[in-house]
């Protein structure tokens, strides 16, 4: 047999209902049992019945009704199926205290956050929970199936919560990979403005030689109409004189 992980929840000692070599007699009844719910689906117990005078018959009613609302446990070792029923043993007020101590207890082995989210607080929190629904339900029916409609609230706004979260996570995820992308694009563009600055300031620096040598060339051709129109005009001056004295020389009367 494979021994079962430890639970709040207080079981019964497993039973052996079936192997797969063992032949069904015809006259036999089957051995119902209710299959393990995931903490979505929402039981449907059946209404407590009127107390019967029997007491194996109170007994049976009682656990008919933690069946319902608790489901057994069921695992194959080999080719043996075992069922562990929750237990129908009244508490006493030591019980509480005792799950209490067991409840601090799992929760420093398995090392649960006080705050955040963490699933072993969750499910240590969820097992205490289902043994009260259990110790209620043996006293009184109605309550434990009233625990039960708050437990199933509980869980439904949970999952509502989990849902929530998942895709606000994948929406920043969303998100982070599109601004990363934007980013990426951010600096390729970067890189190619900062490429034709490059260029652009090449440009400027090729047309700064170019405008140098063009002031250059044109300071020296000035520099040199300047000498040329110099030399004419010293040339006309001295043409000038000449003239002048050869016109003075004309006018003068010869002795």
């Amino acid at each position: 047999m494979i021994p079962q992980a430890e639970s709040l929840l207080k079981y019964n000692n497993p039973v052996l209902i079936s192997k797969s070599t063992d032949r069904k007699s015809p006259k036999g009844r089957p051995l119902r049992v209710s299959p393990q719910l995931p903490l979505d689906s929402t039981p449907v117990p059946p209404p407590p019945k009127p107390k019967s005078t029997s007491s194996d018959d109170t007994k049976r009613e009682d656990e008919e009704l933690l069946n319902a609302i608790l489901p057994p446990r069921e695992w194959v070792d080999g080719n043996q199926m075992w069922v562990q029923q929750v237990s129908s043993a009244p508490c006493t007020r030591t019980d509480v205290v005792h799950l209490e101590e067991l409840l601090d207890t799992q929760l420093q082995q398995r090392q649960a956050r006080s705050a955040g989210i963490c699933p072993a607080r969750r499910e240590l929190f969820s097992q205490c929970f289902d043994e009260l629904i259990r110790q209620v339900t043996i006293n009184c029916a109605e309550r434990g199936l009233l625990l039960l409609r708050v437990r199933e609230e509980i869980q439904t706004t949970i999952s509502a919560y989990q849902t929530l979260y998942e895709s606000t996570v994948a929406f920043g995820m969303r998100k982070a990979l599109q601004a990363e992308q934007g980013k990426s694009d951010m600096e390729k563009r970067i890189a190619d403005l900062e490429e034709e600055n490059q260029e652009l300031q090449k440009q400027l620096d090729k047309e700064k030689d170019h405008g140098v040598e063009i002031r250059k060339s044109e300071r020296e051709k000035r520099q040199m109409d300047e000498k040329k129109h110099a030399e004419e005009i010293q040339f006309l001056k001295i043409t000038n004189k000449q003239l002048k004295t050869q016109l003075e020389a004309l006018i003068t009367p010869k002795k």
